[in-house]
């Protein structure tokens, strides 16, 4: 049975990006055949679109994540009808990928879908709101907690920062919101922002220790504004690293760890084990307002994606893209 894709190729003629009509024969290998429902458009599929050294196969279909109906099994723990989501395992990187009306990939990497969400929710929150909870979790592991006091979300007003802020205040934490667009000022305090910070403040080089002014942050940016993040951090703190809009590198010093204390924990969503993946859902499907989850959604369809993968690398994309790849 044919679909529609979006289908990436590089040979003598340069990089492509087109929609095309495909086989189920030309999908990749796998156990699970998926009728995908929503694909989202995340920084690396802006990247992955524009030949930013993503893609590792040719020719795939992007797409790093997606929601939909199993339509056909010989993996155990799935069988046709059940709903599922999947995120990373270098899915629209090596694999072929969500930005299709058709997915073919392994059984362990998918997710059952949490009671109380919907395929359309959980796109909605796709790879950047599971990298936000991984963030909240990695926060909580450490004993955060909101009498530990306040939190800094970097990049609030993109997909993991938008989650973050929605997720963080309604567990009760006092939330500072940092952004570069002043026009979004309204759209974080509704997701519960309580005091908004120009990126200006923490984007440049400054000093290796600052005022101590967050109990932990989640940060989406990197290079200098992680280092000011980490400089701002109180005594025993600590913040989490998901993201590199700014740059990846990290041109500070170890004075924040050995004269704070302050840590720094990765997450990696790509590779994060089942079992977190899992505790990742089931807390966005028990924590996350599905309300202010609507008011970050966009939805748009698969012919407009590589436009919107433009945007979101110029940073001017709020919140969350959802792709209805059926429209």
């Amino acid at each position: 049975m044919s679909f529609r894709a979006i289908r990436v190729t590089k040979d003598d003629q340069g990089h492509r990006v087109e929609t095309v009509t495909l086989e189920e024969s030309e999908l990749h290998e796998g156990d699970v055949t998926v009728a995908v429902d929503y694909s989202t458009v995340n920084y690396k599929d802006g990247l992955a679109l524009a030949d930013k050294g993503i893609v590792r196969t040719y020719p795939l279909v992007p797409g790093i994540d997606f929601a939909g109906t199993v339509e056909s099994s010989t993996h155990a723990s799935f069988a046709p009808g059940d709903k599922v989501v999947l995120n990373g395992y270098g899915v629209g990187e090596r694999h072929d990928g969500g930005f299709a009306q058709k997915a073919r990939v392994s059984g362990d990497w998918l997710v059952p879908l949490p009671e109380g969400l919907t395929t359309r929710q959980a796109a909605a929150i796709g790879t950047a709101g599971y990298t936000a909870m991984l963030s909240v979790l990695a926060l909580e592991d450490a004993g955060l907690t909101p009498a530990s006091g306040d939190v800094l979300v970097t990049g609030a007003a993109g997909g993991v920062g938008s989650v973050a802020v929605a997720l963080l205040a309604r567990l009760g934490y006092r939330v500072l919101a940092s952004t570069g667009r002043p026009a979004e000022a309204g759209y974080l305090r509704e997701l519960g922002a309580a005091e908004i910070i120009d990126r200006a403040e923490l984007s440049e080089p400054g000093r290796p220790l600052g005022k101590e002014r967050w109990a932990g942050a989640v940060d989406s940016v990197g290079s200098h504004t992680l280092v000011n993040v980490l400089a701002g951090t109180r005594y025993g703190g600590t913040v989490t690293s998901c993201g590199l809009a700014q740059g990846l590198d990290l041109p500070g010093t170890v004075m924040p760890f050995i004269l704070r204390g302050v840590t720094l924990a990765g997450i990696d969503s790509v590779q994060a084990p089942m079992e977190r993946r899992i505790r990742a859902y089931d807390r966005l499907a028990r924590d996350l307002d599905l309300a202010s989850l609507e008011r970050m959604t966009t939805v748009v369809g698969l012919d407009e994606v590589p436009s919107v993968a433009e945007r979101i690398l110029a940073g001017q994309v709020r919140g969350r893209t959802v792709v209805d790849v059926n429209a």
